[in-house]
């Protein structure tokens, strides 16, 4: 917070390869938590606790391999930058209350 992390590295302009490793970051997230809720609710539905039982492991190593390769594609330098500014991003949002929409 004190530092006031932005996205100033990012004032040039991407190669494919960080855009792709952006890409593979945001991701990671859609396949993670959400796509395990999906196939809970399909293993509920369809009375198949097996769905959730292996797919849910499996959807959950994918999605961590995904993100590890987008923070290897993007680079450690542009990875932090981009962490950092999303977690002041956070946590300036959580203080305000949401008040300022304005990050």
């Amino acid at each position: 917070m004190e530092d006031r992390a932005d996205l100033s590295a990012f004032k040039q302009r991407p190669t494919p390869r960080i855009l792709l490793g952006v890409f593979a970051i945001g991701f990671s997230y859609v396949i993670g938590w959400p796509a395990i809720s999906a196939l809970g609710v399909l293993a509920v539905y369809w009375r198949e606790p097996l769905i959730v039982g292996i797919g849910g492991p499996v959807m959950y190593v994918l999605s961590h391999l995904c993100f590890i390769a987008g923070m290897a594609l993007t680079g450690a330098e542009f990875s932090m930058v981009f962490l950092r500014w999303a977690a002041r991003a956070g946590v300036e949002k959580l203080l305000d209350g949401g008040e300022n929409e304005n990050v």
